[in-house]
């Protein structure tokens, strides 16, 4: 499943305008990261991947589909979406009820509802918590609840509002883990973060963004090295970059453009021969 953004402007009922002409192809089985700061218009642009926004002028289209004529329900089948905040997204008393209620809704057979919740449940460590109720867990616990209520409707795209905030360092490999393991399997993936760190380690196609429109869409290792976008997202650099830049400001032929450790062991090493 694709999605194409064409030409796409919101306007809130306030009268603030959100995106501004913004143009995007997501591509069937891409992994993107759309970052930049907080009212750039990130949230506002995937609530329009699966209807829960209409265009004010424009189109969204996943495949075919054009979202203006498509309702939320539709879309639900095929566009999973996870919220920043759990507690927009679950509202039921146990957290076996909050997991198993879109497939029991969407008439999935018993024997598949359970054996893909056993999967979710296994993989977000939610075994031990299904009985509680979702309102009784932390913050991190609700989030992983919220994910594991989409996922286990097998979604052919995945959007991701914020997946690690909240969430230990564990948690976030296992998301991370989690993330290219589905995308692997062909699905399309789509998060909204701020977490530089996560993304300089996954390295998905980075879509930066400021005041609702696009202003760089490449690599994760060409967009979060570049200063000027950092500037104007107001992004800070991943930690090994800033050590980067650092060395390189002692010794000029040291690469700049480095985002993970594995890339720093690789250019010390060379650097010291």
């Amino acid at each position: 499943m694709s999605i194409t953004v064409k030409n796409l402007d919101y306007t809130y009922p306030s009268g603030v305008t959100a995106l501004n002409n913004v143009s995007l192809k997501i591509n069937k089985g891409e992994y993107i990261a759309i970052m930049g700061a907080n009212g750039a218009g990130k949230t506002t642009l995937i609530k329009h991947f699966n209807g829960l926004l209409k265009p004010t002028k424009g189109h969204v289209l996943v495949n075919d589909i054009d979202t203006i004529t498509s309702s939320v329900a539709e879309m639900a089948k095929i566009v999973g979406f996870v919220f920043q905040n759990p507690d927009h997204q679950l509202f039921l008393t146990t957290v076996e009820e909050e997991i198993k209620f879109g497939p029991t809704n969407f008439d999935f057979p018993e024997e598949q509802i359970q054996e893909d919740m056993e999967k979710v449940v296994t993989f977000l460590n939610l075994k031990n918590l299904l009985k509680r109720s979702p309102f009784s867990l932390s913050e991190g616990e609700r989030k992983r609840v919220a994910l594991a209520s989409v996922l286990v409707m097998n979604p052919e795209i995945l959007i991701l509002d914020e997946p690690t905030m909240g969430q230990d360092a564990i948690q976030k490999r296992n998301i991370a883990k989690m993330i290219n393991e589905l995308n692997q399997q062909g699905r399309t993936i789509t998060l909204v973060t701020h977490d530089v760190e996560f993304v300089a380690e996954c390295q998905p196609r980075v879509v930066a963004m400021t005041e609702g429109r696009v202003i760089a869409d490449g690599m994760a290792k060409d967009v979060l090295t570049n200063l000027e976008i950092l500037a104007k997202t107001k992004l800070r650099p991943p930690q090994i970059t800033a050590l980067a830049w650092e060395i390189a400001n002692q010794e000029q032929s040291f690469p700049k453009d480095v985002i993970t450790i594995s890339e720093m062991k690789t250019n010390l090493l060379e650097f010291r021969r």
